[in-house]
């Protein structure tokens, strides 16, 4: 217990560190900015990222990068508690440990997932407290009073898999793996002629509610956005190959390589292994999908889509651990030596500490680029005077418009005119600012761009001073600013 509130003492106060060290990404900042309007459900994801992001912006110091990161940080430490206890009640405290001790190793999952604003932060939490209700429900239960112990864990499983869905659509493929798992097991089978899981699953969607009269009141386009991401192309066996390294770097390889040995050992072991059999049938949904659909996605299949699954194998990792360790295995500490020291290094380099050579690092050349806010855009329009009523600025991206958003404040209107405008085109349509001048800000978009692009939807284009977000001294990145008169309402360009 010593050692684990050690952990998670010490890693509290490293993510309050990381939290408070760089500026919010492009997912962050773009998330922060849409909202500001309280939604049941957003364009991208289910919103409770997005309404904890709320909550942190109104109950801290406005939305500064640390007010609407401290939720996320703070959760975390109850998601590696959760680990901990899971991992316990299956195999035992030593393996508890080390299985929470790993997760907090792992790059995203234990630290940009567990401090930044992302949907990723309360689904992982969700599933880990999912996965113990049916734990208990399924195993923990005394002999004496098991049933009704075990239908409350069940109606407590249902608000947990609520919540996992209220945080990302990886929720259902949870679900689904938990049917597989009873269906498949001869001892649980029993349960499929019970009330409890038909109840647990009524309970979750009714916590799910918010997310479809949303998706109700605007034609279902989460959905379809998020189904169209796996449309077909062709076969692909580099693109798959590709998403297994990254997953690796996302997880570190000192837990990729044993947590897909360990999946893929349970697979092979099937429902014999019951407590190691649910994990891994709750599991495959995320980690199959999502590694299979890039040999036919002609979209980016992006490596963190599937660490949620891999987050439900990290009990089996922290049981393997310990038991190597009580062989006294010299490899597997040597492995362990090994993270750390690489785990430090790269939480080093990303708060920019100055002994390293990560703080010369400046411009163009720094590795968090995305990271940065971008404040001096801010200043800059309002020590031009550019901040005129009336007036709206026009993003190229999603992502440009979320990083305008966030600094800007809300100070002005922002919208996006691009092709694929995501949440601003509910919550900003570009046809609402018809008629109105417009600031045009982007980077790499040079006045012959700027002509050819956007010279049609305005009655003219007049090319600004641009402003130069820096770090450290030198130009990171270059935003062009332009003066258009009279949108005509054309989108998409």
């Amino acid at each position: 217990m010593r050692a684990l509130l050690l952990l998670l003492g010490g890693s509290l106060v490293l993510r309050l560190l990381f939290a408070a060290s760089l500026g919010l990404g492009i997912d962050e900042s773009y998330t922060v900015a849409t909202s500001r309007v309280p939604q049941l459900s957003t364009f991208d994801h289910p919103p409770l990222a997005w309404w904890m992001a709320y909550v942190g912006a109104h109950l801290g110091a406005g939305e500064s990068d640390f007010a609407v990161r401290l939720p996320f940080v703070l959760l975390f430490v109850l998601t590696t508690w959760l680990m901990y206890e899971l991992t316990r009640r299956l195999y035992g405290a030593a393996a508890g440990f080390f299985a929470a001790a790993a997760l907090c190793l792992s790059p995203v999952l234990g630290m940009t997932d567990a401090s930044w604003v992302l949907p990723d932060g309360p689904l992982l939490a969700a599933l880990l407290a999912t996965a113990l209700c049916l734990v208990a429900a399924l195993f923990a239960a005394p002999a004496s009073n098991r049933p009704r112990r075990a239908n409350w864990w069940w109606l407590a499983a249902g608000v947990c898999g609520g919540l996992t869905i209220l945080s990302k659509y990886h929720g259902f493929l949870v679900m689904f793996g938990v049917g597989v798992f009873l269906l498949s097991t001869a001892s649980q089978r029993r349960w499929m002629a019970s009330p409890w899981p038909y109840l647990a699953g009524i309970i979750a969607l009714g916590v799910f509610t918010p997310v479809l009269i949303w998706n109700a009141q605007h034609g279902w386009i989460s959905f379809r956005f998020q189904g169209g991401r796996a449309s077909g192309a062709h076969l692909n066996v580099r693109a798959f190959l590709a998403v297994l390294g990254e997953q690796a770097l996302f997880l570190g390889p000192w837990n990729f390589v044993p947590l897909l040995l360990i999946f893929l050992r349970a697979l092979r072991r099937g429902p014999r292994n019951t407590p190691e059999w649910l994990l891994a049938c709750m599991a495959a949904g995320p980690i199959l999908l999502f590694s299979l659909v890039a040999l036919w996605s002609r979209q980016r299949v992006l490596p963190h889509w599937a660490a949620p699954g891999y987050l439900l194998l990290f009990p089996l990792l922290g049981q393997e651990i310990a038991q190597r360790l009580e062989q006294n295995s010299l490899w597997t500490r040597r492995c362990i030596a090994a993270a750390v020291v690489v785990w430090a290094l790269i939480v080093a380099s990303a708060t920019s500490m100055p002994w390293l050579p990560f703080r010369g690092l400046s411009g163009r050349n720094y590795p968090f680029v995305e990271a940065l806010d971008w404040n001096e855009l801010a200043k800059a329009l309002a020590a031009r005077g550019l901040e005129t009523p009336g007036r709206f600025i026009a993003a190229t991206r999603w992502m440009d418009a979320g990083k305008i958003d966030y600094a800007l404040h809300g100070s002005m209107a922002v919208t996006s005119v691009g092709p694929e405008p995501h949440g601003y085109g509910i919550l900003q349509p570009p046809r609402e600012f018809i008629g109105k001048d417009a600031l045009i800000i982007a980077p790499m978009l040079p006045l012959a761009a700027a002509q050819a692009r956007f010279g049609h939807a305005f009655q003219s284009l007049k090319a600004l001073e641009p402003v130069m977000i820096t770090h450290h001294g030198g130009t990171a990145i270059k935003l062009f600013i332009y003066l258009g008169t009279k949108y005509d309402g054309a989108a998409g360009l």
